[in-house]
């Protein structure tokens, strides 16, 4: 991936989104098209900000029987996104369906889209896992085994929290990608997310990509506030 701040476009209308990239200018972003705007406006939304120049992670989290998930799949490479997901916890036969879907779907030339897979979500907790998912192992150790999972069946790595990234990292390599959500300056509010970080911490963490939404959306200077997350990110010498 290019670039290592993800905005998420977590609008509610195509008119909000592009208010916001209008902001930019010529600038062009890495940006997450999520399931709140997608199924508002569909694949179009996709279309006319790839027809921008920005770059795209479709985060649908796909979670289904393989056949429908592979079929899926072959439909959404042809929209021409960067970067598209799937939950882990469908298993390693529909992850495989997943990358096959994509293969299938990708124009002949092109590369395509790099595949990652949910963990847990940065939005649960350890006790949340425990007592609603029945999962009574520690949380880094199914998030770990997600990892593992996941690089067996083909794809590129995974969504995972700042807090796991590291031990992802030297468990599964460096060219296996770590997108983490759930970023904020260090006075930001927490809102719904329960394992949070800052740039900082992730970077340090050896983390491929970050994923920062409200952080910046809904600041009153989105563009200084996006500025300052490339300056903290990049304070971290690699």
């Amino acid at each position: 991936m290019n670039k290592s701040i993800i905005v998420a476009l977590d609008f509610a209308s195509k008119n909000e989104v592009f208010q916001f990239l209008n902001l930019f200018g010529q600038e062009k972003l890495f940006v997450k098209v999520g399931m709140e705007i997608f199924y508002q406006e569909g694949p179009a939304i996709v279309h006319e900000i790839k027809e921008r120049g920005h770059d795209i992670f479709l985060d649908l989290k796909l979670h289904d029987i393989p056949n429908t998930v592979k079929r899926a799949m072959t439909g959404l490479a042809k929209l021409g996104c960067d970067l598209v997901n799937v939950h882990a916890a469908g298993g390693r036969e529909m992850m495989e369906a997943a990358i096959e879907g994509l293969d299938a779907g990708t124009r002949v030339g092109a590369k395509r889209p790099n595949c990652i897979a949910v963990t847990q979500l940065t939005s649960t907790s350890e006790e949340q896992m425990r007592n609603e998912q029945l999962i009574q192992v520690p949380l880094i150790e199914s998030v770990l085994h997600y990892a593992e999972l996941t690089k067996k069946a083909g794809l590129d790595g995974v969504v995972c929290s700042s807090h796991e990234a590291g031990k992802i990292r030297d468990s599964l390599g460096a060219h296996f990608l770590t997108v983490t959500p759930g970023i904020r300056l260090q006075d930001d509010a927490v809102g719904d997310q329960k394992r949070v970080a800052t740039p900082e911490f992730a970077r340090k963490a050896g983390v491929s990509a970050i994923v920062v939404g409200r952080s910046i959306t809904r600041s009153e200077n989105p563009q200084a506030s996006y500025q300052k997350f490339i300056q903290s990110w990049e304070s971290v010498s690699q």
